[in-house]
């Protein structure tokens, strides 16, 4: 192994001479690293690993990570930087041992990534097999030998509309509700395990409850409780709630839709409705004006007085609102004048 700088050496064996970079891989051509390891010096210039199968090993130059090296023998020189390496069992599924930015370091088909976002959680299988919950973080594991899968759940409040139902009461006539309620999932593992589809199988159950309390009242019954459709139907889910693994949280009636002929009938009662109410009205306003004239005119028979007044004060307003009345040859304002002062 010569140093950097001129040499001169003699041919006698037909000696060959090759020139290498002293820094990264050792690179020879044609010429096996393992055959020069006899010489001191070359052997105290590199460094060698040997990445068994199962591992891969990170290599640090100075400290810095640079790569990483899979299955196999390497050998890199050891002068103008200082190579070391860490070796990572990889048949263990979970990555733990490394940072970030070693990872970085890895091809990406080599491992899977999980991000569990706020209000999930994952629920984490090998080889579908359950192992843990995961919580809200990100986590790293091995594509390898072992298979690697996870599933979110939403452990959110989440809003269930059913719309458009149409729903038959107990003298058939034919409704379309629009309903909502809220819950949210207390077992993410048991709901995922135990029921398929389980947002369908809850919608069923809401549905069905909802058609069970409309179904047993007759159309006018159920227009004077509909307020007590929604706390019917909550009840009613809350007590099979533990069944699908949730809790419902609150329910309430959106819309209730009635069909073109009872919409037409509602309103034609409803008019009616308010037309009986003005005339009742309208009554009893006339009933309150005659009996105000009644006491005004006991008031003047006993009251001359007063009487003289309100003539008086119905000929300011004849007058103030005409200059002259003629019936037939006569003028009525100087006959109503007479009337008045033979009244005096």
């Amino acid at each position: 192994m010569l140093q950097p700088g001129k040499h001169r050496i003699m041919s006698i064996f037909g000696e060959s001479l090759y020139i290498s970079k002293i820094d990264g891989i050792v690179e020879l051509d044609n010429i096996h690293v393992k055959s020069l390891l006899k010489d001191k010096e070359f052997e105290s210039s590199i460094v060698g690993i040997e990445v068994p199968d199962g591992h891969f090993a990170i290599r640090y130059e100075d400290g810095r990570t640079v790569e990483t090296l899979q299955k196999g023998s390497y050998y890199f020189w050891n002068i103008l930087h200082k190579n070391t390496f860490s070796l990572i069992d990889i048949t263990k599924p979970e990555i733990t041992e490394l940072k970030v930015k070693e990872l970085a370091t890895i091809p990406m088909k080599h491992y899977i990534r999980a991000e569990i976002p706020y209000g999930f959680v994952g629920l984490l299988y090998f080889d579908r097999t359950f192992e843990r919950v995961l919580e809200n973080g990100t986590y790293f594991f091995w594509n390898g030998s072992v298979k690697v899968d996870y599933q979110l759940v939403d452990q959110r409040v989440q809003q269930l509309d059913i719309p458009g139902q149409e729903i038959l009461t107990a003298d058939r006539i034919s409704l379309r509700v629009n309903f909502v309620c809220n819950y949210k999932i207390t077992d993410p593992l048991r709901i995922i395990s135990d029921i398929k589809d389980y947002a369908n199988q809850i919608y069923v159950r809401v549905q069905l409850t909802l058609r069970e309390y409309i179904g047993r009242y007759r159309f006018d019954e159920l227009l004077e409780q509909k307020d007590g459709i929604a706390p019917f139907v909550l009840e009613k889910l809350r007590e099979n709630q533990d069944e699908l693994y949730v809790e419902f949280l609150d329910s309430g009636i959106k819309d209730i839709i009635l069909p073109g002929e009872i919409r037409e009938i509602m309103n034609t009662v409803l008019v009616a409705e308010k037309k009986a109410q003005a005339n009742v009205i309208t009554r009893r306003e006339e009933v309150a004006s005659t009996r105000s004239l009644l006491n005004t005119a006991k008031l003047m028979e006993v009251n001359k007085t007063l009487y003289k007044l309100k003539e008086l004060e119905y000929l300011e307003k004849i007058c103030d609102k005409v200059g002259n009345i003629s019936v037939g040859n006569g003028n009525l304002l100087g006959q109503l004048n007479e009337m008045l002062e033979t009244r005096d």
